[in-house]
């Protein structure tokens, strides 16, 4: 047990010392795109703010999900309305990629704000990436949401079964932690996510 603490707590320094070059990275990538470069050196540089976008998204997950294995992980709850929590996600991924339905404007869940939005869009991004589809449904009822279709092939790896994405795996721990979870019916993934007591 000692040696999976001690993994996770390398895991979580990584995270921390790799956050400190990508910013820089960032950063200046950023001020050269502003800056106005000629092609092909303007459209190389936009690629850079964009990976280093990804690489901080990646960095954030895993350093969640490290929280949460060794028990150092202490969510801010906060009640948010799921009908606007899922229209985050469509905001993330726009709303060709990600169709908005259902109530849930009336019922509050207890979640952590934007980490759960983030686990949210990753599993939408996730059903649309491996189940082949330009874009997927987000179906909310009240503390359930439904992200459809999910395929086969997809269905594992949302799941977090099937370690080939590591933001849906992520998602499922930050989702079971909270006291939510995740299955899959028919050709959707339920998402239930915890009411306040």
């Amino acid at each position: 047990m000692a040696e999976e603490t001690r993994y996770a707590d390398l895991v979580s320094l990584a995270c921390h010392d790799l956050s400190t070059p990508l910013a820089t990275v960032s950063g200046f990538a950023g001020t050269l795109a502003r800056s106005g470069l000629d092609e092909p050196a303007g459209r190389y540089v936009e690629m850079i703010v964009a990976a280093s976008g990804q690489i901080e998204e990646l960095l954030l997950q895993l350093s969640l999900a490290t929280r949460i294995e060794r028990g150092g992980y202490r969510p801010r709850l906060e009640d948010v309305d799921s009908l606007a929590l899922a229209q985050a996600v469509a905001d993330d991924l726009g709303e060709d990629r990600v169709r908005v339905s259902g109530e849930g404007a009336l019922v509050r869940v207890e979640v952590e704000r934007d980490a759960t939005r983030r686990g949210l869009t990753q599993l939408a991004r996730a059903a649309a990436r491996h189940g082949g589809h330009d874009s997927v449904g987000l179906a909310v009822r009240g503390t359930e949401l439904e992200v459809s279709p999910v395929t086969r092939a997809s269905a594992p790896v949302l799941l977090g079964e099937d370690l080939r994405d590591l933001g849906p795996a992520v998602a499922g721990i930050l989702i079971r932690h909270l006291g939510g979870s995740l299955e899959v019916q028919e050709e959707g993934l339920l998402i239930r996510l915890p009411a306040p007591a």
